[in-house]
């Protein structure tokens, strides 16, 4: 059986102008990135149709390390939809290094529904990556500097709250101390390092309009405070603009291509369990004002990049979801009933129904948004009809319908059933509703978030958390979305509570205020914002050889 990077390698690729042209760009539009990538520089603010392209939400069930293959699914709907006539274009956020060269691995898909050039993508691509880490550091380096050179804002060295970055997992960097080595050396402080992803200027980058939106968001920036509490902002350290010029080129969307050459625009990469977890609102509104249906998708589960994506970007973008696709495995529904991982072969109906629980609670979180939900059971060789029927059973419960797919081993001919369902229920009337309304109380979206989407019994502040909400509400700040910053693994903030727990209630332990990015982060139980790395790291397994041929990645 061949890999996911011996398909891709075998692949034939078009080049990545005839993929332009073929969604509708022209050849000034685009910035080739040799042969099969490039920049689009389309302005998503001036109208190219009178109407915008059907937009198709993917999450899934709590992810497992039994695999759920929402980015595969994401890609064969795609080409489905392609291959039934419909003008179609994906949108994905961009791997981070941290899980490629971790344990996770990619998010190009895999088998024959992927995205290509597989290795660029997963690895350095246009550079987006790199731009983000230069300027989260310069802001870092600007402000010891302003320490340095007789701390003119007075800020205070305890209070600084903006870390340094690195896209690789690192766990030694979490917490350390800088500035040693005598009065040339800066002043000495604890500091720390976040993963680039969980960057409030990736943040940035996937939720700006354009470059001086951009602009604006990163004035707005707080690094730290001063002695008298008062908050310091990049604007305060005068490299506003500074910062917009190292990210002028990663803000453009990166167009790629499937492996059926559809169309596939891929930019920025927050993660769901400490970020918001989508992808840009530019490459989302790009692909809407050029396609006839967007399939894109929210990091991990409906509980973190499906809500963060309804609740956070879809005001932002002014369009909301005309479906959404909740991906499971029959796999990962027994591991959530309680089957190890080494028995998930075999059939299991007694823990595939105690493990249906998950799924039912994210059918329940996803459909309280009036928008037509579907499941898609993304299958696995060893999946039995018996399970399979299990669980289109339990599915219409919900008043949804579950489609089994084969896209790994068939490509969008494996969806076919799906993206029927897909296109039907897009033209279903909608009455989307928002989980809270901007005006509400910042503990009343957290109680809200935690009792609707993750059928919990509400949050706990530490005595941290709550000075931080009364300072916050004196500086009007109380009022913005939340981003819950929690395990991806579970519902609670318990990675080993799977399955649906109840009446568990949300530790929160810190809040992070990002006003650049235009949210609160609730950091919840023990979640990092740098991971480490496995026992076994992938990076074990790469290789490359004489002529340039990269094995191991997936």
């Amino acid at each position: 059986m061949q890999t996911d990077i011996e398909i891709a390698q075998a692949a034939t690729v078009k080049p990545i102008t005839e993929i332009a042209a073929a969604a509708g760009l022209a050849s000034h539009e685009i910035e080739p990135y040799g042969f099969d990538k490039a920049k689009i520089k389309l302005d998503p603010t001036v109208p190219r149709s009178k109407q915008l392209g059907k937009l198709i939400l993917v999450t899934s069930i709590n992810p497992t390390p039994a695999g759920e293959g929402k980015s595969t699914v994401t890609v064969g709907l795609a080409d489905a939809l392609a291959m039934a006539g419909k003008k179609t274009m994906i949108a994905l956020r961009e791997p981070s290094l941290g899980p490629v060269m971790g344990m996770k691995g990619g998010a190009t898909g895999g088998g024959m529904a992927q995205v290509i050039p597989m290795a660029d993508i997963n690895l350095h691509f246009t550079g987006d990556f790199h731009a983000l880490t230069s300027a989260h550091d310069t802001i870092a380096a600007v402000l010891d500097n302003s320490l340095q050179q007789g701390n003119p804002l007075n800020i205070d060295p305890r209070r600084i709250i903006w870390k340094r970055v690195l896209d690789i997992n690192d766990r030694a960097l979490r917490h350390i101390t800088i500035g040693m080595g005598g009065p040339t050396s800066g002043v000495p402080r604890e500091d720390g390092f976040d993963i680039t992803v969980a960057s409030e200027l990736m943040a940035i980058l996937t939720l700006s309009t354009d470059l001086m939106d951009l602009k604006a968001r990163v004035a707005r920036i707080v690094v730290g405070y001063t002695y008298d509490k008062a908050p310091v902002t990049v604007a305060d350290l005068g490299i506003a603009g500074a910062i917009a010029v190292l990210l002028k080129d990663a803000i453009k969307p990166n167009l790629v291509q499937t492996l059926a050459h559809t169309p596939a625009i891929i930019h920025g990469g927050p993660f769901a369990n400490i970020a918001q977890g989508t992808n840009s609102i530019l490459a989302t509104k790009t692909a809407l004002q050029l396609a006839d249906y967007v399939v894109t998708e929210g990091g991990f589960g409906a509980d973190l990049g499906g809500e963060k994506f309804l609740d956070v970007k879809v005001p932002l973008l002014g369009k909301t979801p005309d479906a959404i696709v909740v991906v499971a495995t029959v796999r990962a529904l027994k591991h959530h009933g309680g089957v190890a991982l080494a028995d998930l072969d075999a059939e299991n109906i007694p823990a595939l129904t105690v493990g249906l629980e998950n799924l039912g609670q994210h059918l329940l979180a996803m459909g309280r948004y009036g928008v037509p939900v579907v499941v898609a059971i993304n299958r696995f060789t060893a999946d039995t009809e018996a399970e399979i029927q299990t669980i289109k059973a339990y599915t219409e419960q919900f008043g949804a319908t579950a489609y089994a797919t084969e896209v790994w081993a068939k490509g969008g001919a494996g969806a076919q059933e799906l993206a029927a369902a897909v296109i039907e229920v897009a033209d279903q009337e909608a009455d989307f509703t928002p989980l809270y309304q901007p005006d509400d109380e910042a503990l009343d979206k957290l109680n809200a978030i935690v009792t609707t989407i993750y059928g919990g019994a509400g949050v706990e502040l530490s005595a941290t958390a709550q000075k931080q909400l009364a300072e916050f509400k004196q500086r009007g700040w109380d009022k913005l979305p939340i981003i819950m910053a929690k395990t991806q693994y579970s519902f609670s903030d318990d990675p080993k509570k799977l399955g649906a727990p109840k009446d568990f209630v949300i530790h929160i332990r810190e809040f992070v205020p990002k006003l650049g990015a235009g949210f609160l982060v609730a950091m919840t139980g023990t979640i990092l914002t740098m991971p480490g790395l496995p026992k076994h790291p992938a990076a074990f397994d790469i290789d490359i050889d004489e002529t340039g041929k990269i094995t191991g990645l997936f």
